[in-house]
């Protein structure tokens, strides 16, 4: 019976690619045992438990990013998370570490180290966080979503998916998925989101454009975001949703996403095999634009910088596109090459290499 540590969390980014690593696990071997290292404030503080794991926590410790008391205060704290850490290994008699980044995974590596125990770092950005460019440094084995990610022994192993995304027939589900939204199957669908919270360019652009796109023949679902106070016009072909619980669904109706691009976003759609215009969020390290490079280079997507999504450049650039049959078959066809949907069976297997040595 092997025992598994699976650290990260904070953000959905972090916490859904673990959970479809935990759940691999977990269906591969029901006897082995698989735990969540997270903290108290992230989302994994709610999903976890939710999906049945048992959550062991440590203190959020951010990384000092100014000589302020907070970097004065860090390396007791960090240290203090470390020795939980450490202690929680030997409780449970951990064999293997996967970590994904986050506040609870610099910890993890270095209780790790410290106890002789095998880790394993998966990034899922194009553009690694702090916590796992540590981490990649002394790993076993360092797994990565997307082609020319920059960490030390850096292995090509793709998203972990959620299992409703991994087993989708979007051709089998268009009816239901139709019916869901109140849409028509027989006619060409957009589909517009920003995360959970929404993307005001996104609204923005739409709000005034959403004609343009209904009068080119397509029919739209928007995805506004719980923070949006658009107003829902009402109009036929326009179905318009503060968030999407069925995400699975609105994928299957798609035949093309107008979205933010990350990693998990990016790796769904190109899995998927859906042509895609994403919008880089400009705020960051700049993570955003290199999650969509490999689609765009393969010509699976295009990408429309984020202060030139206007209702201009929708009616110049996207609306061209949605009239052009042709150019939207060649993103497809070079879509259905560039995502992978065995992220999960694939990092599983750099762990069990890991573990093997």
């Amino acid at each position: 019976m092997t025992s598994y540590l699976l650290a990260g969390g904070g953000t959905a980014g972090h916490v859904n690619p673990l959970l479809a690593v935990a759940d691999g696990l977990r269906a591969r071997d029901p006897q082995a045992q698989v735990r969540v290292l997270g903290t108290r404030e992230g989302l994994e503080a709610r999903l976890v438990p939710q999906r049945g794991y048992e959550l062991l926590t440590i203190d959020k410790v951010p990384f000092p990013r100014r000589p302020d008391g907070a970097a004065l205060a860090f390396p007791a704290r960090f240290a203090r998370a470390v020795k939980r850490v450490r202690a929680s290994l030997r409780e449970h008699d951990v064999d293997e570490v996967i970590g994904f980044g986050g506040y609870a995974s610099a910890p993890a590596y270095v209780a790790a180290r410290r106890e002789r125990i095998p880790f394993v770092v998966h990034e899922a950005n194009a553009r690694p966080g702090m916590a796992n460019v540590l981490g990649a440094r002394t790993a076993a084995a360092v797994g990565v979503a997307f082609p020319g990610t920059p960490l030390r022994g850096g292995e090509v192993v793709g998203m972990p998916l959620r299992r409703e995304i991994v087993d989708l027939d979007r051709a089998a589900l268009r009816a239901e998925a139709a019916a869901e939204f109140g849409l028509d199957p027989g006619r060409p669908v957009l589909l517009v989101f920003g995360g959970s919270l929404g993307a005001q360019r996104l609204n923005e652009a739409i709000a005034g454009s959403w004609q343009d796109i209904l009068g080119a023949g397509w029919q739209l679902l928007h995805a506004t975001g719980d923070r949006s106070d658009m107003a829902d016009p009402g109009a036929p072909g326009y179905i318009m949703r503060r968030y999407l619980d069925r995400m699975d669904l609105a994928f299957a109706l798609a035949d093309l996403v107008l979205s933010r691009s990350g990693a998990a976003t990016v790796s769904e759609i190109s899995a998927l095999g859906i042509p895609a215009i994403y919008v880089p969020y400009a705020v960051g390290n700049g993570e955003q634009r290199l999650n969509a490079a490999a689609a765009i280079d393969a010509g699976a997507a295009v990408l429309i910088e984020d202060a030139q999504l206007t209702p201009e450049r929708v009616r110049g650039a996207v609306i061209p596109l949605l009239r052009d049959d042709v150019r939207r078959v060649a993103m497809r066809q070079a879509a259905e090459h560039v995502g992978s949907r065995t992220g999960t069976e694939d990092l599983i297997a750099l762990a069990d290499r890991a573990l093997a040595r």
